[in-house]
């Protein structure tokens, strides 16, 4: 077949106008406005998530008299990627934009710098998760503001009685409802004691879900097993480590722990581990409490079997895979004083514990004072399973490609597994 070329331009173009059609526009405010915004959101996991950020906005809008168009985009097949892209070359689209990682980083130049938003929020709550901080900023400027909406870590997200039955390991034991944790169990809780656990759940007929792709949870978990054996690919100093026995170490891990997943696992998306636990074949996945708080509408039994605790320890520690989400601004915006008052709006304290009730828990702080939430400890059923989803503990945070240089890292992730 022959047809015509398109050029870069052109391709910008469709790619936007493809995904004004893929997402909503759940809530746009117009009558007597005084200026227009447009946001894009990451489409949430977690069923009526979505509901408090259109709040959110639309509290913010009655109140400036601002009229906003609102579309959250899906993460599946890359749209959200393929639309911030987009927009990036077109130097057009959303004038906000909620990006995640080391993306802040790959397109600091388009973003228009937000320190005294910031700077703003902590003034009122504190400082900023330096984690979170990390990832943020561009040469020492703040590129994005950091937002507790679908910032993330990656705990197991373990079948009790699966594991208790097959495996003979008990997670409540070790990680409880309440009172202290069990450190000599804990300890014990290795990556080569999660390889014996999931031989033995393969046998048994319920493997565990671990993705092996160029997906975002894929690429997580993967990189903080690699960070847990002090496997780096490419160094802080930007040296290329890749012939060592760390990396060896980790890839033989890999490799033996793959026998024991399900076969297509290499083609798994970042939905696909959640189905697989909330169809109640899985005895274990690593996600955070989305597959969960799915499983509490569409399998309340298995739901109620479910406990989220940390990942194993390995030669270097108990390595955490850490997401983290911010709210950019493009720097073509023309409305970016508007913009910036939306953006401390939906980070100050009390919208995001909105934000992080209405996930059921799967949101996580991103400030620092913000981890007194209630919605971790009141959360289930079970009673006390989101109680150690929250780093704790022993617990390193961890984001898949560092610690290379943000200009190396950011080209590392998205290809990592492969």
């Amino acid at each position: 077949m022959t047809g015509k070329r398109l050029t870069r331009r052109e391709i910008a173009a469709g790619t936007v106008a493809a995904s004004a059609v893929l997402v909503a526009a759940p809530w746009v405010r117009r009558a007597s406005a005084a200026g227009s915004l447009s946001v894009g959101l990451w489409d949430h996991w977690v069923p009526g998530a979505n509901a408090a950020s259109t709040d959110l906005v639309k509290e913010w809008a009655e109140k400036e008299k601002v009229e906003v168009k609102l579309d959250y985009i899906t993460s599946q097949g890359n749209k959200l990627l393929l639309t911030i892209a987009a927009e990036a070359q077109a130097r057009s689209g959303h004038d906000i934009i909620q990006m995640s990682n080391w993306l802040p980083n790959e397109y600091a130049r388009l973003l228009e710098p937000v320190d005294d938003v910031v700077k703003s929020v902590e003034a009122e709550v504190g400082p900023v998760d330096p984690a979170v901080a990390h990832f943020g900023k561009a040469e020492g400027v703040w590129r994005a503001v950091p937002t507790t909406r679908a910032t993330i870590t990656y705990p197991c997200a373990t079948r009790i009685d699966l594991l208790k039955q097959h495996a003979g390991v008990d997670v409540t034991a070790i990680w409880p409802a309440t009172g202290p944790v069990s450190n000599e169990l804990a300890d014990a809780w290795t990556y080569e004691a999660l390889l014996e656990a999931a031989q033995k759940c393969q046998k048994a007929g319920h493997a565990f879900g671990f993705p092996i792709g160029s997906t975002g949870d894929s690429v997580q978990w993967i990189g903080s097993v690699f960070r847990a054996y002090g496997a780096y690919l490419v160094d802080a100093k930007g040296n290329i480590m890749i012939d060592s026995d760390s990396v060896r170490q980790a890839l033989d891990y890999l490799a033996r722990l793959a026998a024991f997943l399900p076969a297509d696992v290499f083609s798994w998306d970042d939905a696909s581990n959640n189905k697989w636990l909330v169809s109640g074949i899985g005895a274990m996945i690593m996600n955070p409490p989305s597959a969960w708080a799915v499983a509490k509408r569409d399998a309340p039994k298995i739901a109620e079997q479910i406990w989220h605790h940390p990942w194993p320890k390995g030669p270097q520690g108990r390595i955490t895979p850490l997401t983290c989400n911010y709210l950019a601004l493009w720097s073509f915006s023309k409305s970016k004083a508007a913009a910036k008052s939306l953006l401390r709006h939906m980070t100050v304290r009390k919208s995001s514990e909105r934000l992080v009730a209405a996930s059921q828990g799967f949101d996580l702080a991103t400030f620092k004072s913000f981890e007194d939430f209630k919605t971790w400890s009141e959360q289930g059923p079970p009673p006390g399973t989101l109680r150690h989803y929250p780093n704790s503990g022993d617990q390193k945070y961890s984001m898949a490609a560092e610690p290379a240089p943000a200009a190396i890292a950011q080209q590392i992730y998205p290809a990592f597994p492969k």
